[in-house]
């Protein structure tokens, strides 16, 4: 017969064993993910995000746990979100855009960076080299800028004479819009295009800016590439059409919203890239020995039905390059 004593102490210990066993289960990593946007406006790039995680091995709420922090449009935030993932200590950041990717950069030199930029992120000073980025920062450079003297010649070549062309740009965001003035002034000079700057960073802006193109009258519009016009791609768009300017943006989600025409890199190639990359330094891989990928999948989207309400007539050949046209 076991004495009451005894049982007790049987029973005990049999209660602690699930619980050491628990303790000694490891913890489940957490990703930092910050946004310059707001939540909700980039569910597309999350879910590819989440598909190249998936593929290397990890699934949301199943073996890895990611947090969030959105800086809603407003740039000034994005050090002190930065700081706050920092000190959370997760396992690594990720993040979209040189304003992010460099707010992390500031924040930390130990927690493991996945950046996605639009520009040389040699310039930015983000990593040491391409090929060695040599520090905790590694990721993917879509390559916004060097498409610029391209997208120049897709508007020259849809609007006929095109000789004016307004840029638009976000001086809120100071990164982006230094690089796009620097290569859309240099490629409009090669292509004797006169160019003229216009500047929105909120939606009563964005209004004011399109009331000065009617104004202006250019023959056509170059959208910046940058976040914020990204979540208000809607607005852009149909205030373009509205207003009767051939426009061309650097995202296909643009042309999908009813732009005239987009052409760059494929975000969802390369937001499943990032999530690649984080898969592997969750699974040991340094960010110092990660090659920054460059992009290589670009797209030419023409929305049909809105150059036929601008009057616009798409060359053959124009289509013939297109990945994609949208009736």
């Amino acid at each position: 017969m076991i004495r009451r004593r005894e049982f007790m102490t049987l029973l005990g210990g049999a209660a602690a064993w699930p619980l050491a066993g628990r303790a000694q289960q490891p913890a489940m990593p957490v990703i930092g993910v910050l946004d310059a946007r707001s939540p909700g406006t980039t569910e597309n790039q999350l879910r590819a995000f989440r598909q190249g995680l998936k593929e290397i091995g990890y699934v949301e709420g199943e073996n890895v746990a990611l947090e969030y922090r959105w800086a809603d449009n407003q740039i000034d935030r994005l050090p002190a979100l930065a700081a706050e993932l920092a000190r959370r200590q997760v396992s690594v950041i990720a993040g979209s855009t040189p304003a992010v990717a460099l707010a992390v950069k500031q924040a930390t030199t130990t927690v493991p960076i996945v950046f996605l930029v639009n520009e040389d992120p040699v310039r930015l000073g983000l990593v040491a080299s391409l090929a060695r980025p040599g520090g905790n920062a590694t990721g993917i450079n879509i390559l916004a800028s060097e498409l610029t003297a391209k997208r120049l010649d897709l508007l020259r070549q849809l609007v006929p004479g095109v000789a004016r062309v307004a840029v638009l740009v976000n001086p809120a965001n100071a990164t982006s819009t230094e690089s796009t003035l620097r290569d859309v002034t240099g490629a409009a000079r090669t292509a004797g295009l006169q160019i003229n700057v216009l500047n929105a960073s909120t939606i009563p802006e964005i209004g004011a800016a399109f009331a000065g193109l009617i104004r202006e009258r250019p023959q056509a519009l170059f959208v910046g590439n940058d976040a914020y016009f990204y979540s208000r791609r809607v607005q852009l768009t149909h205030l373009a059409t509205y207003d009767r300017i051939a426009a061309i943006y650097a995202q296909r989600d643009f042309a999908e919203a009813g732009g005239l025409m987009s052409y760059g890199t494929s975000l969802p190639d390369a937001y499943r890239q990032v999530g690649v990359y984080v898969g592997r330094i969750l699974k040991g891989a340094k960010p110092a020995d990660l090659p920054v990928v460059q992009a290589t999948k670009f797209e030419l989207v023409i929305n049909a039905e809105t150059a036929r309400m601008l009057g616009l007539t798409v060359p053959p050949t124009l289509l013939a390059l297109a990945d994609e046209v949208i009736e």
